[in-house]
């Protein structure tokens, strides 16, 4: 009799999910990149493809619709089905920083379910290396007894060097001015120049830079692996401060939950793999492997940070 009740019960759920969350995936899968081929965004998403086309058991094929600071690729994926054969590799820009910083957005945000979290890249402030301060103490020090404002560097209006020196000068009214440049090698150029006094920056490239530029913190919560020896903003005493920036796979809203889950499971043993991930580790990346419902509170906790950050200056 409890047979007969099991199948029973099995046939009723069966009949209830959608043909398309029984058979999935029917089809090759697409990673949607939302910039050009090069990019982290692309990198991640090209080292999680080929693993990840295997736990799923078809084709993963990576594709990048670049333009508008992410929003061309993010509204083809609003706009796709929503049967977990196209899918987003989103990143803090065009998920949350968007919505509060450009005009007109073709897209919803919220219009995209979070699926599974991939990587979070944390940047490194760095500073001139002849500089007299070798803290985020002593920078503050020379804040206030200059009594000029400090400028900080990026490669360029929206990107995430300068979001996190918008944030930093959130927290400090006043004491600091955006100049934008045109890429990292400008940036370095004047960091070595002296024309700026710091910059956020990749950590491999930080790294890399250690001989003439100084490292002080980096900008996540926790320190990162790749520069071990340097403290976090929020450990220099910059309180809650934490300005990294994340990749994970988003799908159209409506995708069913089955599938959803199918591919946050494949997600997450793609990256439990080292080999796969050695990559993206070397690009500065920590990989951090998240459910749906952790991923989704991420997203919001970030949706609130970056709107008191960047809402008044649009």
């Amino acid at each position: 009799m409890l047979r007969r009740m099991s199948m029973a019960a099995l046939a009723v759920l069966s009949i209830a999910l959608p043909a398309s969350a029984q058979t999935f995936p029917s089809k090759p899968v697409h990673l949607i990149v939302a910039y050009a081929p090069g990019g982290t965004g692309d990198v991640v998403a090209r080292v999680i493809a080929e693993k990840l086309s295997a736990a799923l058991g078809q084709s993963v094929v990576v594709e990048n619709r670049a333009g508008a600071s992410g929003a061309i690729g993010a509204t083809s994926v609003v706009n796709a089905a929503p049967d977990g054969h196209t899918l987003l590799v989103g990143q803090t820009g065009e998920i949350v920083v968007n919505q509060y910083w450009m005009k007109g957005l073709t897209y919803d945000p919220k219009s995209l379910m979070p699926v599974a979290l991939a990587t979070v890249v944390p940047l490194a402030l760095t500073v001139p290396g002849k500089t007299p301060y070798a803290s985020m103490t002593d920078m503050f020090k020379a804040m206030q007894t200059s009594g000029k404002q400090f400028s900080f560097a990026s490669a360029g209006t929206g990107t995430p060097g300068h979001f996190a020196g918008e944030y930093l000068s959130a927290k400090m009214p006043g004491n600091l001015v955006h100049v934008p440049y045109k890429g990292g090698a400008e940036i370095i150029t004047a960091l070595l120049g002296n024309e700026v006094q710091l910059a956020f920056m990749s950590s491999t490239t930080a790294q890399s830079m250690r001989s003439r530029l100084r490292v002080i913190a980096v900008t996540s919560l926790n320190r990162d692996p790749a520069l071990a020896d340097v403290p976090s903003m929020h450990e220099a005493g910059v309180k809650g401060y934490d300005a990294s920036f994340w990749f994970g796979l988003l799908a159209p809203v409506g995708t069913p939950a089955v599938i959803v889950n199918r591919l946050n499971r494949a997600l997450r043993e793609t990256l439990s793999d080292s080999k796969v991930m050695q990559p993206v580790q070397s690009q500065g990346l920590n990989p951090q492997p998240s459910t749906p419902q952790e991923y989704a509170a991420r997203i919001s906790a970030d949706y609130a940070k970056w709107k008191s950050v960047l809402a008044e200056q649009r």
